[in-house]
C-alpha cells in the first residue's frame, strides 16, 4: 500500500447521492471458530424513495469476505444472477421490498487492520465505524444508512 492510498479521500458535500436502498433491519448470526469465522446475514431492504434511480441494481460493500451463499426472499440465487468483486456484492434485478440472505466466510485471526471482526491474542474484537463493518459481511457500509439490530 502506498501513501497515497493511505490518506483518506476528501468527500464533498455536493458530490452526496442518497443511497439507492435502505436496510429497515438488520439480523447477524456469528459461528467464531478457531480457524475461520461464518457470518450469516438477513437484512430487510427496501428502495429508497429519495433516490432518483428506482431501477438501480443493489450494491453492497464488502472486504476481504468468502461469499458461500446469497438469497433473496428465501430463494438462493443461481451465479449468473450477481456479481462479486473484491470490494462489492451486485445484484441486478431485485423487487422494492425483500429480505436479502448472505453467508460469509472471514478469517478475523489473519485481520491486521483493526477494522471489522479481528482477534487480539485470546479475544475477538470489533471496529465498525467508519467503514468496517464490510469486513463483516456485505453491507451497505456507509453512514447514512441506518438499520434497526
Amino acid at each position: 500500500m502506498s501513501a497515497a492510498d493511505s490518506q483518506p479521500k476528501t468527500v464533498y458535500l455536493k458530490d452526496y447521492q442518497c443511497s439507492d436502498f435502505l436496510i429497515e433491519s438488520t439480523n447477524l448470526h456469528v459461528d467464531l471458530y478457531e480457524d475461520y469465522t461464518r457470518v450469516t446475514s438477513t437484512l430487510n431492504i427496501v428502495r429508497n424513495p429519495a433516490s432518483n434511480r428506482q431501477q438501480a441494481s443493489l450494491v453492497l460493500n464488502g472486504v476481504e469476505l468468502k461469499l458461500l451463499d446469497v438469497a433473496v426472499d428465501g430463494h438462493s440465487l443461481k451465479d449468473n444472477a450477481y456479481s462479486v468483486t473484491s470490494e462489492t456484492l451486485t445484484i441486478c434485478s431485485v423487487p422494492d421490498n425483500f429480505t436479502l440472505q448472505t453467508q460469509v466466510e472471514i478469517k478475523p485471526q489473519e485481520n491486521t487492520s483493526l477494522e471489522g471482526l479481528y482477534k487480539s491474542r485470546t479475544m475477538f474484537c470489533t471496529q465498525c465505524e467508519a467503514e468496517g463493518f464490510r469486513k463483516i459481511t456485505y453491507y451497505l457500509d456507509r453512514p447514512d444508512v441506518m438499520s434497526e439490530f
